[in-house]
């Protein structure tokens, strides 16, 4: 039966004792974690947030009822124990960072007790993840989930500090607010007051806190949530939280002097990594041609070499073609790797495959000198050898090559040197390479709605060099826009903002929007910007990805506390499910359930 604590008080949780404290009475209290009972000793080792205790129970130290309620602890019971902190009896236990110490307990109560739980509650877990999720609280006392849980509170708590003392004001925005359809799509909330009408979850704070510049906050930051019902993958959740900033008065070098500071306080603080400043920075461009990617891996070479100029005439059609057809001829250094089995090239072939690849041509040189290739007999000595060279390829090396549009190319081969990386085992979790991607397009052409969309949001400034080209040769146009990258992955992104209305209403056209267009969608800002606006800019960080690098996670889900799953439903809690036909009949919905096979269902809502 359950006991109250009755007065007892905690004094310390578990790995807060040390050898310094030997001698003490002290109170702990947690989870048991297991019990070894040896006769006329039982230990037990206690858990909670901070670690393990071990605790030993002697029968002659201890009233014997109290001996024998020590005897049927289980795992996971909840437990208070008073005792004398000692030095261990046994040999030290290097492994726990109260190896060295015990507690010799003088008092027992047992707060709760426990059913056996469906898993283990163990580090490095072997349970399926879909277990794991619908006993998320018990997930959750894992160690190693602890650990990704206080270090995502400890950055959030760094960035804070950091941002007021650099003079920010932490401002919150609406959860509610209006449906902008341009980007992902949004989650609607029907309205009980305005019939028919919806809010929107916003997928980002970005048109308030550029009227926050407007009303002169000046420097404005918040850690916040942001909604976005799209496809979901190792780095997405229908929710996320973003740690949100835009400053006044400011240009692009600006911004990345303050997040470049950030970035050194929040890794020293956090984890001890000191991140060297400045952060190499890359132009778009640059980071394609090199890297195949705008989030580019730099922990590894294998850069993307352009050999277009030198297959331009040769005999092989594959290269020749695609470069009449305006793409190019790229390839990949494997180095070292001239003896990979046939088999594992196929599987790169079939890989590059699934990024839009034809094919994937190869020349491996043998440590003879000889060629393994798929196409070397297409090509002469003299043609090749200029490739082997500005490919810096010696004996012993593989090559890869992929020819197609420039899109197709980077693509392949982008995601073609990670997945090599990822096979030879090179991708060092305990590295941070940091690096800014600068001047990215402005626009690109959607070939569905057969216009320009922005490539990050339509209030992006353009490269005052490139200006000129706005209406004549939108594609040309380069933004002031910047993407902060770690380890292939984007941490985050911002812009300068347009804050000159003839700037503003060009875009729009550009983008396709009538005048009146614009009004109804973005009226609010526009309006404001009548009335005085600062220059201003702003960069936004997705919190969750930041932490699931610092602390070497696959998944963003193992460092949120309570995360959706691939088709953004919680095993937990069952959500979303049904609601009750008073609450829709309350906000005048009708749902209108259409088959589409026998495992999906098309859901959409009307007004009644």
């Amino acid at each position: 039966m359950a006991e109250s604590m009755k007065g007892m008080k905690r004094t310390h949780r578990c790995t807060e004792l040390t050898s310094q404290n030997i001698g003490e009475i002290v109170t702990i209290m947690g989870w048991v974690q297991k019990q070894r009972n040896k006769g006329g000793l039982v230990f037990v080792d206690l858990r909670d947030r901070s670690g393990l205790l071990q605790i030993i129970f002697e029968e002659s130290d201890i009233a014997s009822e109290m001996f024998e309620k020590a005897g049927k602890l289980r795992s996971e019971y909840v437990i208070a124990v008073t005792g004398t902190v000692e030095k261990r009896s046994g040999a030290a236990n290097d492994s726990l960072e109260t190896g060295d110490i015990e507690i010799r307990a003088l008092e027992l109560r047992v707060l709760s007790e426990a059913e056996t739980p469906p898993f283990p509650i163990e580090e490095n877990s072997k349970t399926k993840e879909e277990l794991r999720l619908k006993y998320r609280y018990l997930d959750l006392r894992r160690p190693d989930l602890q650990k990704n849980i206080i270090m995502r509170s400890h950055v959030a708590t760094t960035v804070r500090l950091f941002l007021a003392q650099e003079g920010f004001l932490e401002i919150e925005t609406p959860m509610l607010t209006k449906s902008t359809p341009e980007g992902a799509r949004d989650y609607l909330v029907p309205s009980r007051v305005h019939p028919g009408e919806f809010y929107a979850l916003p997928q980002s704070p970005q048109l308030f806190k550029q009227l926050l510049m407007c009303s002169g906050y000046d420097r404005y930051f918040q850690i916040v949530k942001c909604f976005r019902d799209e496809d979901l993958r190792a780095d997405r959740q229908p929710e996320f939280t973003q740690i949100d900033m835009e400053l006044s008065f400011v240009d692009v070098d600006d911004v990345i002097a303050v997040n470049e500071k950030l970035i050194k306080k929040v890794f020293q603080e956090t984890i001890g990594v000191d991140v060297s400043l400045p952060i190499p920075r890359i132009t778009w461009i640059d980071a394609m041609n090199r890297y195949g990617s705008d989030k580019p891996d730099t922990r590894f070479g294998m850069e993307l070499s352009d050999i277009s100029e030198l297959v331009k005439g040769c005999g092989f059609s594959v290269f020749t073609q695609a470069i009449e057809q305006g793409g190019s001829v790229r390839g990949i250094n494997a180095s070292g790797q001239a003896d990979m089995p046939r088999k594992k090239i196929d599987a790169l072939v079939d890989f590059a495959k699934g990024y839009g690849a034809k094919g994937l041509a190869y020349l491996a040189i043998m440590e003879d000198g000889t060629y393994k290739s798929s196409f070397s007999k297409f090509m002469t000595e003299e043609e090749l050898t200029p490739i082997i060279k500005i490919m810096n390829a010696k004996p012993g090396d593989l090559l890869f090559f992929a020819a197609d549009s420039n899109k197709v190319v980077w693509d392949v081969l982008g995601n073609l040197r990670l997945e090599i990386a990822r096979n030879l085992g090179i991708l060092d979790k305990n590295q941070f390479n940091f690096v800014w991607v600068t001047e990215f397009p402005l626009l690109e052409w959607n070939e569905d709605a057969n216009r320009f969309t922005a490539m990050h949001h339509p209030f992006t400034m353009p490269m005052d060099e490139d200006l000129q080209y706005l209406e004549t040769d939108p594609a040309k146009v380069r933004a002031k826009a910047y993407d902060i990258v770690l380890n292939g992955t984007e941490l985050g992104g911002g812009s300068v903002r347009i804050f000159q209305n003839d700037i503003q209403e060009k875009m729009f056209e550009v983008l396709g929007f009538t005048k009146e267009e614009a009004y109804e969608r973005f009226g609010f800002l526009l309006n404001a910007f009548k009335y005085g606006v600062p220059p201003h800019a702003g960069l936004a960080y997705g919190l969750d990805r930041l932490v699931m690098l610092m602390v070497g996670a696959d998944s963003i889900r193992e460092v949120i506390a309570f995360p959706k799953v691939k088709d953004a439903s919680c095993l937990m809690t069952d959500a979303p499910n049904v609601v009750d036909e008073v609450q829709l009949d309350e906000l005048y919905l009708k749902i209108n359930l259409a088959e589409t096979d026998s495992s999906a269902k098309n859901i959409t809502s009307e007004e009644e």
